[in-house]
């Protein structure tokens, strides 16, 4: 056996005895010497979720503190592998941490979960098909709707909130996001304006609701919607404009209709 190999299993040896004695005896010195003899499967693991917004340090923490808890809760008598509790350990509270601590704006715990399950899909359906899923596909992948889908990809934007400042597109009237945001006086009127584009809004097919929120809600262009829904552009702009016909159409059709007059 080469001298790297006894080396090694020396060393695993001399782990597994100083994790029989911590469950045994429950010394101080043995959890400090365990967890940093395990403090590099801690870094890994938190280094995995580097790209969210979280910083390292924050991360870290967390990861060490979950490799305490699983040092504290680990039975050698079970004879599993310390890893097989750890790794789980270790990235359970890292996604927990991500979920309860890294959302600048307040999401429903729902919301931030299906986030997390469009970034595993996402990530899978890229592996697969060397590109960027579309909308269609991810829906196809979690075995949901559009609109789910679409829901998510909003929520997601909550990590890094949009711009006040930012400009809207030219066929949008041009200006910034702030001219959006409506007035104090304005609160009752917005609402019942919201109220009534729902109403509409919900009459529509799936798809066509789709393509006029991604356009007007999201202020996404026509080519990025087509390549969002896996559909081309031209598509897409019939879509806006046959959903728009739609809409006067439901409009027109409402106001002709006879309203009941108080008794």
């Amino acid at each position: 056996m080469a001298p790297t190999a006894r080396l090694q299993d020396a060393r695993s040896l001399e782990t597994k005895l100083l994790l029989t004695r911590y469950a045994r005896e429950h010394a101080p010195a043995d959890r400090e010497a365990l967890a940093a003899r395990f403090e590099p499967l801690a870094r890994s693991l938190a280094i995995r979720f580097i790209h969210t917004s979280e910083p390292l340090d924050d991360l870290l923490q967390v990861a060490r503190l979950a490799l305490l808890k699983a040092i504290d809760r680990y039975d050698p008598e079970r004879g599993t592998a310390f890893s097989s509790l750890a790794v789980p350990t270790i990235t359970g509270e890292l996604r927990r941490h991500l979920r309860d601590h890294s959302w600048p704006i307040h999401v429903p715990r729902e919301l931030q979960e299906l986030t997390q399950k469009l970034g595993y899909a996402t990530a899978k359906l890229v592996a697969r098909l060397g590109r960027q899923p579309t909308t269609a596909e991810l829906a196809g992948e979690l075995g949901t709707d559009l609109e789910t889908v679409l829901e998510g990809r909003a929520a997601a934007r909550a990590h890094s909130p949009d711009s006040l400042d930012r400009p809207l597109a030219e066929d949008a009237g041009g200006g910034v996001v702030a001219d959006l945001v409506p007035a104090r006086e304005d609160g009752i009127r917005g609402a019942e304006a919201r109220a009534m584009a729902q109403h509409y809004l919900s009459r529509l097919p799936h798809r066509n609701r789709a393509v006029l929120l991604l356009r007007y809600h999201e202020d996404l262009k026509q080519r990025e919607i087509g390549e969002l829904l896996g559909i081309s552009q031209m598509h897409v702009s019939r879509l806006i404009r046959q959903s728009l016909e739609m809409l006067r159409g439901a409009a027109v059709e409402d106001d002709a209709r006879p309203r009941a007059v108080p008794g």
